[in-house]
């Protein structure tokens, strides 16, 4: 029996404001499987018409999944969230694209008729698991020199990039990242990035006083208005003696979760539920791990050969910015302008932060609310480079789209 492809679409998405890993970030105290809890317990929220028995699906990811992020994630935080123990769940592990990879593969079931709606979305505790715990790496990888040394460590790999691509320059970055900074704040002031995020509450311990407190995390912790050239000028580069690599045009080691509901379209529609972007195609490329970084433009150009359109198709860019060398690499392939206004509108990971596997639905989330207030844009690029050397890129069609009059 003949199968018709479904349409796929982006309901919604939520996130925790995303903190700084480490004992003085705020979700020290934090589990990592509640932040997930939080945002689909905001998503059941936020869509009252959605039965959550009629929840198909819960795919969660996260990058290291020991402690409290294991456990298969997907089912034990859908039951910590209150959904019927019918829904079931399951754990993804692909790095920095681990959420994106949680939409795309659940998009992929959708399309094929196995699910009408899933939760997916992702996590990462830096503070309580630091990239790279626990793991270890075959010793071919370098005693036969199938990579290079430096492609377990990204900042180095961002490094290989400005090497590879001299044009990139260190004053270039630090251009760009105070831009996201600049763009993060106006975001901040004109109440776009709160809507979707999800208030947590912190506890917070005090070595000086010997106090336990309790907070409220309502925004976003690495976030550093005000930030200028003459303060990045002065940063130390922690990857290399006189690099280009610093704290401030990367983003940091951070805390944080995110959540989507994606749906067939006919389901959401008969649900009267909202319709915020409709997936049009997506693609994940390798590239030689030691410059990870430039993964995502072959993955873009899968992608846009799979939907039949070319760049200039794109109207709306969300980039992820792990380092602001690899947004670079990707604006200066296409010849796009370094501060094109179409580029991270609200800012990117530079200003807000990026835990790890749950950085493609704020990708999401980010490209969706820019699509409302943008009818003349008709597509979209949600795109990201991807540790061990990937790159991962969706492209969504905005369902606002007015026939292309500003």
């Amino acid at each position: 029996m003949p199968r018709t492809v479904r349409d796929v679409v982006f309901v919604d998405g939520v996130r925790t404001p995303f903190g700084k890993a480490g004992p003085k970030g705020m979700y020290h105290e934090t589990r990592a499987d509640d932040l997930v809890v939080k945002a689909i317990r905001e998503l059941l929220r936020r869509n009252p018409d959605l039965d959550p028995a009629r929840i198909d699906e819960v795919a969660i990811a996260a990058t290291t999944q020991i402690g409290d992020q294991g456990l298969t994630l997907g089912r034990t935080a859908g039951i910590l969230a209150g959904l019927p123990q019918s829904v079931p769940g399951y754990s993804i592990d692909r790095m920095c694209a681990g959420a994106l990879t949680a939409v795309t593969s659940t998009a992929g079931s959708i399309a094929f008729g196995a699910y009408d709606i899933v939760v997916a979305g992702g996590v990462e505790h830096m503070g309580r698991h630091p990239m790279g715990e626990g793991v270890d790496p075959n010793p071919r990888f370098v005693s036969e020199k199938l990579v290079d040394d430096s492609a377990l460590f990204m900042g180095m790999t961002a490094e290989n990039l400005h090497d590879r691509f001299p044009q990139l320059t260190k004053a270039r970055a630090d251009e760009y990242a105070v831009r996201s900074q600049e763009k993060a704040a106006k975001a901040y002031a004109d109440g776009t990035i709160q809507q979707d995020l999800v208030p947590i509450s912190i506890r917070r311990t005090s070595p000086e006083a010997g106090e336990t407190g309790w907070g409220l995390a309502t925004a976003d912790e690495p976030m550093r208005p005000g930030t200028t050239l003459e303060m990045l000028a002065g940063l130390k580069t922690p990857f290399r003696p006189h690099g280009r690599v610093t704290a401030g045009n990367a983003a940091g080691l951070n805390d944080g979760a995110t959540a989507s509901l994606i749906a067939a379209e006919d389901f959401a529609r008969e649900q009267g539920l909202p319709v915020r972007m409709r997936l049009v195609s997506y693609a994940f490329a390798g590239v030689e791990p030691e410059v990870m970084g430039y993964g995502p433009i072959p993955s873009t150009e899968k992608a846009l050969a799979k939907a039949g359109l070319s760049i200039s198709d794109i109207g709306l860019f969300e980039i992820n910015e792990a380092f602001a060398v690899q947004v670079l690499a990707f604006l200066d392939h296409y010849g796009i302008a370094d501060d094109d206004e179409r580029v991270n509108q609200y800012g990117g990971a530079i200003a807000f932060g990026h835990p790890l596997a749950s950085s493609g639905v704020r990708l999401m989330t980010q490209l969706a609310r820019q699509f409302e207030s943008h009818p003349h844009v008709r597509y979209g690029l949600t795109t990201m480079c991807v540790g061990f050397g990937m790159g991962a890129s969706v492209i969504w069609e905005n369902p606002h789209f007015d026939g292309g009059t500003k």
